[in-house]
């Protein structure tokens, strides 16, 4: 039976919330969407592990080569809200010496990691892990509170990335003109198929 769909286009049937669902889309401009999104992502992570990496300038790089001179302990200390829930976890981690290195390497090789296309599920699971802990410190007030954030209630910028990462993940971002799809080639890959779980 002769259709009019272009090659490139495809029909998805899915049932979401005991619902069914069908549309049509591009396949290429789903592909370019994912790899842009990947990109931009990536490109927000590196960008800030870089400023606090770079943040006292060559002195602070030279003084402190895993910081930086970066420190989380005034924020942390400082500048959460006084009814943050848990204050007292962000406390304890402000006097860890984990935390800043964790902070500015986490964010930068997350960053090359999406940017490449490389371990992408592997770093979205960090970086989703890294928002929520952000999330948690910009919180106002508890779940009787109706958790609210700075502007507004539950839903901020970090709860978006968790989103974006989340969809990253859950496509296989990694696959479309990233490094995980030469990856998911090789030998030691297919010898361990647990590996994929932490590609696409």
């Amino acid at each position: 039976m002769a259709t009019d769909r272009k090659p490139a286009e495809r029909t998805l049937e899915a049932e979401l919330f005991g619902r069914d669902v069908t549309f049509d889309y591009s396949e290429s401009w789903i592909a370019y969407s994912v790899v842009l999104l990947r990109v931009a992502m990536g490109w927000i992570f590196l960008q800030a592990g870089l400023e606090k990496w770079t943040a006292n300038g060559i002195d602070g790089i030279q003084d402190q080569p895993l910081t930086g001179g970066f420190s989380a302990a005034g924020y942390l200390n400082n500048a959460l809200h006084p009814d943050n829930p848990a204050q007292d976890l962000f406390a304890e981690m402000a006097g860890a010496t984990w935390v800043d290195p964790l902070v500015v390497w986490g964010q930068i090789l997350i960053g090359v990691a999406l940017i490449v296309g490389i371990l992408v599920r592997w770093s979205a699971f960090w970086g989703a892990l890294m928002m929520l802990l952000f999330w948690l410190s910009h919180l106002q007030g508890g779940i009787l509170a109706g958790l609210p954030v700075e502007h507004g209630w539950v839903v901020d910028e970090t709860v978006v990335y968790v989103l974006l990462l989340f969809g990253l993940a859950a496509i296989g971002a990694g696959r479309i003109f990233g490094l995980d799809a030469k990856l998911e080639q090789s030998e030691i890959v297919q010898n361990n198929a647990w590996l994929r779980f932490l590609m696409g």
